[in-house]
Parts: C-alpha cells; structure tokens; sequence
C-alpha cells in the first residue's frame, strides 16, 4: 500500500438527491428514525444525525431537493428529478446499529407494515436488514455477530 500520509476513518455523509422531498424525509424521520439535525419539506437541503462519527465530524445523511443548485464541480447539475430506483447508480445505503436491535427492526417494519428482507453475510459476521425508500433506493441496517460468521 502507498503512503499517502493520509486514511479515511470514518464515513461523513451521504447525499441523495430527491424527486420527493416530503416522502423521503418521513421515511427518514418516521421510518428509519434519524433524528432531524435541519431543514424541513420545504427546504432544498435537510440533514439528518446518524451517528458522532469521527473527530468531532458528525456523520449524516443529506437530502437535496432534486431542484436545488448544486455548488459548482458537484455533480449532477440541472433542475431534472433524478433516476431513482433500479436505474440509478446508488447501489444501497447501509446503516450500522446493534445486532440486538435487529429484532426491534423487523417488528417496527412488521408493525407499520414496511416490506423487508433479510440476508447473513457469514464471511464477515453480518446480517443485514433490507427495505427500500420512497424513491426505490436500498436501505439496510446492518450489524455484526460472531454468531453470524461461518463456521470453518
């Protein structure tokens, strides 16, 4: 590996930008349960807490109304809604949270009636719970056990 003199710690933020920006802030907030850190429907950007993060960096999730003007050099640009769903280049979004909180995940999305998977990633010791967001984009909670590893 190339000293650098430099090693990424920790993620800080995820933007997406949004065709709907109300939807999308309730699947946050009501949903998902990220604390609002600012903005609301009608604004162009909300940011919502994720966790502390690294180095005093909280770590959020950004919405951008699909409409806002972009700084210059941040991609894309123009005032088109973006392709969201399986024709968009976000893959998924992965949040950690306990592995003993996984169990409360399934209930709540049982409860409100948010479709669900589930899948063991027994290489690494993950397990990860997937939905979807309004927009189509993949959303997973994901946390690690010993348990979930393979066994040799």
């Amino acid at each position: 590996m190339t000293d650098r003199g430099f090693q990424p710690r920790a993620l800080g933020e995820i933007a997406i930008r949004c065709a709907d920006m109300g939807a999308m802030m309730a699947f946050y907030e009501d949903v998902i349960g990220l604390e609002r850190l600012s903005g609301d429907h009608n604004s162009a950007i909300t940011f919502f807490r994720i966790a502390e993060g690294f180095g005093g960096h909280t770590q959020v999730l950004a919405l951008f109304d699909h409409a806002a003007a972009p700084r210059p050099g941040l991609r894309p640009t123009g005032a088109d809604k973006p392709t969201t769903g399986a024709g968009s280049s976000l893959h998924h979004i992965a949040l950690s949270l306990p592995f003993a909180e996984q169990e409360a995940v399934m209930r709540w999305y049982d409860k409100i009636s948010q479709p669900y998977r589930v899948e063991q990633f027994g290489w690494i010791g993950w397990r990860g719970i997937f939905t979807e967001d309004p927009e189509g984009n993949t959303v997973e909670l994901v946390a690690y056990d010993p348990s979930m590893l393979d066994q040799a």
